[in-house]
């Protein structure tokens, strides 16, 4: 006699599920409010037109809020996609309902989905049928295994060094090397691994790769159609099947050569938007369930300023979140993920803001299963600023755009800036205090001066103002407190060579800060050989050559590029830069001539980092912000107890000196040129 799952379906696991040993299929969908729910099966010949509908009796087919039903494979015979039909109240005078049994419904934890050849965003949006013009759920048995084989396990520490990047547009330029045919794709990442060990990366952060809405005009990725399953542009292929095995041997080859993967995911909110969005799945399914509402329960909430906002403390979502970890972390083999408005998980379910135990983070961070895999949180939205000791995480590592506002402020020469720039090469003890009540760590602090939101590290020093009119938002998108300063020449028409000479300068002035701070440094694809997006900060729309990589500069640029390269190996051979802790006594600070002048008016500093704790040579660092040479006295030791690594005021190759080929000191007084920053290491 059959179980009764096998008569009524079970309500777990949620989606579909290949059930072998029984040769069917399990079907499984949480609906609080739905009063009807029909399984619609199609072949594909038919699009349009289901196959089978398979109305589901409450009675039978209901535990509590998820609606289920099992099907044998010969009664789902030659169907090879699935959706749903939900039928529910819409009374638009009392609780904001979307229900709408014309509409073809996605599958929220599908894993494997397909756009119809006639796949339309508008035949989403506002009443009646979008039947052939909607995604669809893939109906799939087991896939053939992949091979892990031969994958390290990795974790980085000291010598972690994050690089953001986008995976189309990291190879979609003629001009990335590539073979043509795998230009923007997860393969293309595969054949510029080379090029990522030369660097020395040990870590790439990918923007988002959830499947997001092709017919959107979205190139940044940032509004997801679906949590479980890798976007299939950035395939040659353009399918589910293939974009699932391609993303995973791209991932095994990283690991292979040691370079971690961690997905920027956004668990935030969805590509339905605001109320004249589509309604694909979450919105038809339960919309009160998965979004947000405002008080009246009549409106969306709008926290992330993209129309909607995810319940994530909702039983419901909080377990689709945990499952799309979960299969990304043992399905797909990620090392971590960066979370995108991580503050919104510290709404309750009423979503007023919860900063002592939010379900969603307690869950996430108690969980066995991510003990070592990088969690790192973007702790603001729009409504709410967490970053620091606010952010309920307390495990987790988080994106410092303090450390980013500071260094730039410090390194354009804005005044009263020396304390600051001093807390965050510390390692910005004063947002990750390690007190006994927090016992924060300094490589908590993810630094970076630019990511993909914002100028690129080149347009940081080329562009005053952004130049955002291609978005077609009449250039008001984006944000105008970029900390910006071009160096006295605004874009790259007839830039004269004085300016472009402290441009470089500059960039390599940047980059010095971010390799000698304590904490985990991250920067942008592109910044090392001084890509540009000709002023545009928010791109989030051009999927064309102003995002896309232009490697050609990778050979007109070849000295910043070195620089990068080397300064990226001094910080990996010297483990007392980026600490799991703070510096302590083992850093001392200096001024240009003893003591630190923390004055408004003061653009200098030095600090000696004495690295016998680490097992390390003493690192000796002079940085002049001000538009004038400063003699520096060395404050430690005499002059042949040092040799030069680096001054950036130099030409290369002399800028960066090899490992190996310092130059020792002749005086003890060093003169830094104006807007500089010199690097010694004690002699051995």
């Amino acid at each position: 006699m059959a179980n009764w799952s096998q008569e009524e379906g079970s309500p777990q696991p949620l989606g579909a599920t290949w059930l072998q040993k029984e040769n069917s299929y399990n079907f499984s969908l949480y609906s609080r409010h739905a009063t009807g729910v029909t399984l619609l099966l199609y072949a594909a010949q038919d699009l349009v037109n289901p196959l089978l509908r398979v109305p589901l009796n409450y009675l039978f087919h209901k535990s509590g809020r998820i609606w289920h039903c099992r099907l044998a494979a010969d009664k789902v015979a030659n169907a090879r996609y699935y959706a749903y039909s939900v039928e529910g109240p819409n009374d638009q005078n009392a609780e904001f309902h979307a229900f709408e049994p014309d509409k073809v419904l996605l599958d929220p934890c599908a894993t494997l989905i397909f756009f119809p050849p006639n796949f339309q965003r508008s035949a989403s949006i506002g009443r009646g049928s979008n039947a052939g013009r909607a995604p669809l759920s893939v109906l799939s048995p087991d896939s053939t295994a992949f091979d892990w084989s031969s994958e390290p396990t990795l974790q980085h520490e000291s010598d972690a060094i994050i690089y953001e990047m986008h995976v189309r547009g990291f190879t979609k330029r003629s001009n990335s090397g590539v073979t043509p045919s795998k230009s923007g794709t997860y393969a293309g990442v595969i054949e510029k691994i080379p090029y990522l060990v030369e660097l020395g990366v040990t870590t790439v952060e990918l923007m988002p790769v959830f499947q997001y809405d092709p017919d959107e005009g979205n190139y940044w990725g940032y509004m997801p159609l679906n949590f479980f399953s890798p976007h299939q542009g950035y395939t040659a292929a353009s399918d589910a099947e293939t974009a699932r095995v391609e993303f995973k041997s791209m991932v095994k080859a990283l690991h292979r050569a040691g370079i971690e993967v961690i997905l920027d995911v956004v668990y935030n909110h969805t590509t339905e938007a605001g109320a004249n969005g589509p309604t694909y799945s979450y919105r038809g399914i339960c919309n009160g369930s998965y979004y947000l509402l405002d008080q009246s329960m009549t409106s969306y909430r709008n926290d992330t300023g993209t129309g909607n906002v995810l319940r994530s403390a909702h039983p419901a979502v909080r377990k689709m979140i945990i499952d799309s970890l979960r299969f990304w972390v043992i399905e797909m083999h990620v090392d971590g993920f960066r979370f995108d408005l991580a503050s919104i998980f510290s709404r309750n379910i009423d979503g007023s803001i919860n900063l002592d135990d939010p379900p969603l983070i307690s869950e996430i961070t108690g969980s066995a299963e991510y003990t070592d895999v990088r969690l790192i949180a973007e702790a603001w939205d729009p409504a709410s600023y967490e970053l620091g000791r606010s952010f309920p995480g307390q495990t987790w590592s988080q994106w410092n755009g303090k450390f980013r506002d500071d260094v730039r402020a410090f390194v354009k020469s804005d005044p009263g800036k020396i304390g600051d720039l001093m807390s965050r090469l510390y390692g910005s003890s004063d947002l990750f205090p390690d007190d006994l009540d927090n016992a924060y760590h300094a490589s908590q602090s993810v630094n970076y001066i630019t990511s993909h939101d914002g100028f690129c590290l080149y347009d940081l020093v080329a562009y005053n103002d952004k130049h955002n009119l291609a978005n077609g938002q009449n250039n008001t998108d984006g944000t105008d407190d970029n900390l910006s300063w071009n160096c006295g020449w605004e874009g790259d028409q007839a830039v004269p060579a004085e300016v472009m000479r402290l441009r470089k300068q500059q960039i390599k002035n940047f980059f010095t800060i971010l390799m000698v701070s304590n904490g985990t440094p991250m920067f942008c694809a592109g910044d090392e050989f001084m890509n540009t997006q000709h002023g545009n900060n928010n791109p989030w729309n051009q999927d064309n050559e102003t995002t896309w990589l232009d490697w050609d500069l990778l050979n007109k640029n070849a000295d910043i590029f070195r620089f990068f390269k080397g300064m990226i190996a001094f910080r990996k051979a010297h483990p007392s830069l980026g600490r799991s802790r703070f510096w302590r006594e083992d850093v001392s600070w200096y001024g240009v001539n003893g003591q630190v002048d923390l004055g408004y008016l003061s653009h200098s500093l030095a600090f000696c980092l004495h690295g016998n704790s680490q097992q390390d040579r003493d690192i000796y660092v002079m940085i002049n912000a001000y538009w004038e040479d400063l003699n520096f006295r060395i404050q430690e030791g005499g002059a042949s107890d040092w040799i030069r690594v680096a001054d950036t005021s130099m030409p290369s190759p002399y800028d960066l000196l090899e490992s190996g080929r310092e130059e020792p000191l002749e005086s003890q007084n060093y003169t830094l040129k104006a807007r500089s920053i010199v690097v010694l290491l004690k002699n051995t």
